[in-house]
């Protein structure tokens, strides 16, 4: 935890205490003393930090905080994510991991190889889905919450639903194991948001990436080697961002 992250709603008169788990990480894992700062931010809100003002250093763990919030929240990432919907424990360890590289929104889509029982997962529900976002955040030292957006039929996802979005992003990248082309031959420019089409295990099947094609999408690989999809989405996460930083160095 390399932020303490609290809701508006916690914090009166610049004073913020803590009573929970956030409580528990200042006494026991950084080891605290009143005077100490830690860093603090409002959930989709500033950035700054809070001055130990008292805490209670045995359970019931009490931390007293004095905030100064003067940082604006960062930019909302440039990358979204359309990913078809994983295994409920594969998805806790997507949503954690691509909330902490930047991601702004994560489409959560049906496809021909997403077993209908995904879509009963209690992880689909705001409630529990929230705190796997929230463990993103804290190991980046951010406070913008992605969106998520869970469409559980494909065709209205592809014909409907994007083609309204597609005229905001500069690249459309579909990773799929055939793709003829790597990201590299793709990824032209620093500038302008991407999203990035991540299939299920085993793949889109042809039907599927003829329609993200028909939408502008281009097949892309980031190799042979074909990965499990939450080890495909941290390495093209990481792929897309080491191509842009490096094309925008040369600018």
């Amino acid at each position: 935890m390399n932020i303490i992250l609290a809701e508006e709603g916690e914090v009166a008169d610049s004073q913020l205490t803590l009573v929970d788990h956030r409580a528990k990480h200042i006494v026991k894992v950084l080891r605290a003393e009143v005077g100490d700062r830690v860093r603090v931010g409002l959930i989709n809100g500033a950035m700054g930090c809070g001055i130990i003002s008292a805490m209670h250093k045995k359970h019931p763990f009490t931390v007293d905080l004095d905030l100064t919030l003067n940082e604006p929240p960062r930019p909302r990432p440039t990358l979204d994510l359309v990913l078809a919907l994983p295994r409920p424990i594969m998805l806790k360890r997507i949503l954690s991991q691509v909330t902490a590289l930047g991601v702004g929104t994560i489409h959560l889509i049906n496809a021909n190889r997403v077993e209908k029982s995904f879509w009963e997962a209690g992880i689909l529900q705001p409630e529990e889905y929230r705190s796997h976002l929230l463990h993103g955040l804290e190991q980046a030292v951010d406070t913008s919450l992605p969106h998520i957006r869970l469409h559980p039929q494909f065709k209205p996802f592809i014909e409907d639903f994007f083609p309204s979005l597609a005229s905001d992003y500069r690249h459309l990248l579909l990773a799929h194991p055939t793709g003829t082309q790597l990201i590299g031959e793709v990824i032209d420019s620093s500038n302008g948001r991407v999203a990035l089409a991540v299939g299920p295990e085993g793949g889109w099947v042809e039907y599927e990436v003829k329609k993200f094609q028909e939408q502008g999408f281009s097949g892309c690989t980031i190799g042979e080697r074909i990965l499990k999809v939450d080890t495909a989405v941290v390495a093209l996460h990481a792929r897309i961002s080491a191509l842009r930083e490096m094309l925008s160095e040369r600018v």
